[in-house]
């Protein structure tokens, strides 16, 4: 762990910067830049947070096991972003029920506990900006919920296939990742998937999964 360069990394979030200038200098002074290798566990079970993260660049997958062992993705943290978790944990002192895996090498910024209790004590633009930040990443969190509880899986599936593409047009991903993405098991994403190639929407290659007809995966994701 080291101090903070002295880059002004509060331009680089939209909460932080629009904070007052003395508050961001606070921020500077007091938080620590750690840096994650690709494929670490960033937090998990049984940790108590001690610092409020911003992750400042990569991206972090937050995956929660249930008792069958099966993985579901509960969103994901990109550069410019705080973690709902990880502040939920920090106010309700308790550990981490879910697991946040580095997607990619990672540059963070930690606010120590003790900074972060003054700060939302002391400056009541910061406890806007922390509660602000929180209510929209639970709002995505319910969203999952809903997801899981009420859409389609073939919906689901093609939103999400898009949403890992990106601007591509292949993906790297076994069905085994995918249904982990979904929390179901691969056997229904295996019998999806070879629904899709045979309606010309994908094609698939070992570990591969090609964006053939992107047009019709979009109005497979918003038909409910």
């Amino acid at each position: 762990m080291t101090r903070t360069p002295h880059a002004d990394w509060t331009d680089s979030f939209q909460g932080t910067r629009a904070l007052p200038r003395e508050v961001r200098d606070r921020l500077l002074k007091a938080a620590h830049t750690r840096r994650f290798r690709k494929g670490t566990e960033v937090f998990g079970p049984h940790n108590i947070p001690d610092s409020l993260f911003f992750l400042l660049q990569g991206s972090i997958r937050v995956v929660q096991t249930a008792g069958n062992g099966r993985d579901i993705v509960l969103y994901r943290v990109d550069a410019g972003e705080s973690c709902v978790l990880t502040t939920a944990c920090m106010l309700a002192e308790e550990a981490y029920n879910a697991e946040g895996i580095a997607e990619t090498d990672l540059t963070v910024i930690t606010l120590p506990r003790a900074d972060f209790d003054r700060l939302t004590a002391e400056e009541p633009c910061f406890r806007d900006f922390v509660f602000a930040a929180y209510s929209r990443r639970l709002i995505d969190l319910l969203r999952v919920v809903n997801d899981v509880a009420f859409a389609r899986m073939d919906m689901r599936l093609a939103e999400r296939l898009l949403l890992l593409a990106g601007r591509d047009d292949s993906l790297a991903a076994t069905h085994s990742q995918l249904a982990s993405e979904l929390g179901t098991a691969r056997e229904v994403i295996s019998r999806l998937l070879h629904d899709f190639q045979k309606r010309g929407f994908v094609a698939q290659s070992r570990g591969r999964i090609d964006i053939a007809d992107r047009a019709a995966l979009r109005a497979m994701a918003q038909a409910g």
